[in-house]
């Protein structure tokens, strides 16, 4: 095995340069010294470190993401974090997706929406947290990056955590992802995933459908939640998060941000905010 200085090429070339010097500065030295077995000796030991082969002991580069690389989570994490210039890519049931270009009309306004819908929610809800477009590590084969996710804390009693290495661990309490139409992995191997890891509410906004599917976890499945009259999703989890379907399809931020204030400003809220400060507060006094 080289040392560590010999291994890179520039490395040996300086050393085969220092052994001819040696060899040269003692025949000025000493002219006893056999000169021609001098030379053949260092011949054999420059050719011997150039053509000696660096040892596989160097950690090897990392392969890039491929779409439809079948990796472990661990794998996954390694070379997403290689690749900064990356900004979506997921591993569902043990298989790498990586994110198409974003359309700003069947994309980009949807999640927008949804962003301000859920982050005015977290706002008014203590010990409630939102994040988007944020990896979640829920098992060893499936790490996804969902268009949003809303959380109960580890302070208040959640079921997910913040690791070592910044990443979500766990499933949050509610995802929603916007998806083009039901033909999506949103719809099939994703939400199995968010099923068997313990999501317990899951809103898709099927884009095409002009639907909004709301979804609960009861007794390992996800069941359909029924809408009020007006169309209004009331969420179990997150006591006053109310959302107005049928104005978020059309678009409508006024009117969503309207019922999402009617449930702010209502006594489940009022009550959840209480039981999440005595959670909190029960937690510190055991710390």
């Amino acid at each position: 095995m080289l040392p560590e200085h010999l291994r890179h090429p520039a490395g040996r070339r300086l050393f085969v340069s220092f052994v001819y010097f040696v060899v040269e500065t003692a025949d000025c030295v000493c002219s006893e010294f056999p000169l021609d077995t001098a030379h053949k000796f260092a011949h054999s030991l420059a050719m011997s470190v150039l053509l000696t082969k660096p040892s596989s002991d160097r950690p090897r580069a990392l392969r890039p993401l491929q779409n439809g690389d079948h990796l472990t989570g661990a794998e996954f994490l390694r070379r997403y974090e290689a690749m900064p210039h990356l900004k979506k890519a997921e591993l569902i049931e043990g298989i790498v997706y990586m994110g198409s270009p974003v359309r700003y009309h069947s994309h980009g306004m949807p999640d927008g929406l949804v962003q301000t819908w859920l982050g005015t929610y977290s706002v008014h809800t203590p010990g409630i947290e939102f994040v988007s477009n944020t990896t979640a590590q829920l098992d060893i084969d499936n790490v996804p990056q969902p268009d949003a996710l809303l959380r109960i804390s580890e302070e208040c009693g959640g079921q997910s955590s913040v690791d070592a290495q910044d990443y979500l661990a766990g499933a949050p309490e509610l995802v929603v992802e916007v998806a083009a139409s039901s033909a999506s992995i949103d719809t099939r191997e994703k939400q199995r995933a968010y099923r068997r890891n313990g999501v317990r509410e899951y809103l898709i906004w099927l884009v095409e459908e002009r639907e909004i599917r709301c979804q609960r976890l009861f007794e390992g499945e996800y069941q359909i939640i029924p809408l009020d009259k007006s169309g209004v999703f009331k969420s179990d989890v997150f006591p006053g998060l109310w959302l107005d379907t049928k104005a978020a399809l059309a678009l409508d931020a006024a009117a969503v941000l309207r019922t999402l204030n009617t449930g702010l400003r209502s006594r489940v809220h009022r009550d959840f905010v209480a039981r999440l400060a005595a959670n909190r507060s029960a937690r510190r006094k055991k710390s």
